[in-house]
């Protein structure tokens, strides 16, 4: 069975929305680099909620000529929405209706496994149903300072354990923490 592996950016104040307004930090370095793309190389299909479709969609396409830049323009996407119609990203499937019973069914077919970016609604339904198996915060050293709930990651949501699997600080100082559900 495919895995499902969310990737999340994450402040230390919680803040999760809009990393793209975020004190770069020397980006991720090259470190950091080479962990997003092994990951992508690792997967064959994108998971996302609208929101982070959104963003992904208004830059990756224009992007070309580089490992992650190619991959990602040629994968398998799948954005989780009840509103986007006809989207124009290349080799997108919108999911509506039954989301959990539809990404069951993509975790059960055969192929690599599916890297989900940002988490959201989407990502709380995965977790409440048992579908999301690995979670990795990139933790940045920094506060936002501002936001409103939609912003941070804690939410309501079940009690859920997880496992540390891995730690790797990067040399920009963000922390990618690898835990398993």
């Amino acid at each position: 069975m495919r895995k499902i592996i969310n990737s999340t950016y994450i402040s230390l104040d919680g803040v999760i929305q809009n990393p793209q307004d975020w004190p770069a930090l020397g980006a991720s370095g090259e470190d950091g680099n080479a962990i997003q793309t092994e990951l992508l190389f690792a997967c064959d299909a994108v998971l996302m909620g609208r929101h982070t479709y959104n963003g992904f969609a208004a830059v990756w396409p224009a992007r070309s000529g580089d490992p992650y830049s190619d991959r990602i323009n040629s994968m398998a996407k799948y954005v989780a929405s009840s509103t986007l119609a006809g989207p124009e990203w290349n080799n997108t499937t919108v999911i509506s209706g039954d989301v959990p019973a539809e990404i069951a069914r993509l975790k059960n077919q055969p192929g690599q496994d599916i890297v989900q970016y940002g988490f959201g609604q989407l990502s709380y339904a995965l977790l409440e149903r048992g579908l999301l198996d690995e979670l990795r915060l990139w933790v940045h050293p920094f506060f936002v300072g501002s936001g409103n709930p939609d912003d941070l990651l804690a939410r309501k949501c079940p009690l859920t354990e997880l496992t540390l699997a891995g730690a790797k600080t990067l040399s920009s100082g963000v922390v990618v923490l690898s835990y398993k559900f």
